[in-house]
């Protein structure tokens, strides 16, 4: 493998980088677990599909459209 291409030596900064790593492995479990609640947890509970509940498959920009024309 070319030792002196760019992708190597990005691939190599990165690796030396994580491996050294104490602390900052934490800092990264709790970053991805706070992602994994914020996008994926709190979207099913709080943030239903709305559109597929009130409108026919295939309908969605009419219902929308109406939706928005008859709201004050």
């Amino acid at each position: 493998m070319n030792k002196q291409g760019f992708w190597y030596r990005a691939f190599d900064l990165y690796y030396d980088g994580f491996r050294s790593m104490t602390l900052g492995k934490t800092l990264w479990a709790v970053i991805i677990i706070k992602l994994f609640i914020m996008f994926f947890v709190l979207k099913l509970f709080f943030f239903p599909n709305y559109l597929k509940t009130h409108s026919t498959k295939g309908h969605e920009a009419e219902f929308v459209g109406t939706q928005m024309l008859n709201r004050k």
